[in-house]
């Protein structure tokens, strides 16, 4: 059948949340993010997720197997968490779009879908009439020794996309960390862009 990549909107994305939850577990459980989380609560956090107003799910497909997903929806209506640093920085979070997680099995890394999955969201953003995209990225130090050999920061990758770091506008959000019995705080920084 092939590779097949699809945005959602409303209820057309029930079919792939359970999907999308165990791929979130996989995906994230890697570096940079070394998340450690559990089933129950990624399918509420989809579950609510598609309840938003104006979300989308982007679904990569092999066949019928979803081997990566992406999500989005106006920053009005993420976590607290995400939009506080934005309007502390005196940004107008009414007009951003705030794209999610972007996650995607290794061997589908490369082939063009994180494009894909940016182009959708970014298109979902001016249907709605929002002037800005924009993501948070966990940080890590350079000499983080978890940080495994050939590691690739996708931050060229974001540049070329016309996306760039937001100094000072940090999230803090807490996630139990692979090998860890407790939540731990965890800092992001902010990508930006104009569309």
């Amino acid at each position: 059948m092939g590779l097949i990549i699809k945005p959602l909107t409303g209820a057309a994305m029930s079919p792939y949340l359970d999907d999308v939850a165990r791929l979130r577990l996989s995906v994230f459980a890697e570096y940079p993010y070394l998340y450690d989380g559990d089933l129950e609560y990624e399918t509420w956090y989809l579950a609510k997720f598609a309840s938003l107003a104006g979300a989308v799910l982007v679904v990569a497909l092999d066949g019928d197997k979803v081997i990566g997903a992406a999500t989005g929806a106006p920053l009005l209506h993420q976590f607290e968490e995400f939009s506080a640093p934005l309007i502390k920085a005196g940004y107008d979070i009414d007009q951003h779009f705030y794209c999610g997680e972007s996650v995607l099995v290794p061997p589908y890394r490369g082939r063009g879908i994180g494009h894909e999955f940016f182009n959708y969201r970014e298109a979902q953003a001016v249907s709605l009439g929002l002037a800005y995209c924009g993501f948070f990225s966990v940080i890590r130090a350079e000499d983080d020794p978890r940080r495994p050999d050939g590691y690739r920061s996708l931050d060229g990758f974001w540049n070329k996309r016309g996306y760039e770091k937001l100094d000072g506008v940090v999230a803090t959000f807490p996630w139990r960390e692979q090998g860890e019995n407790f939540e731990r705080m965890n800092q992001l920084c902010y990508w930006m862009r104009a569309l």
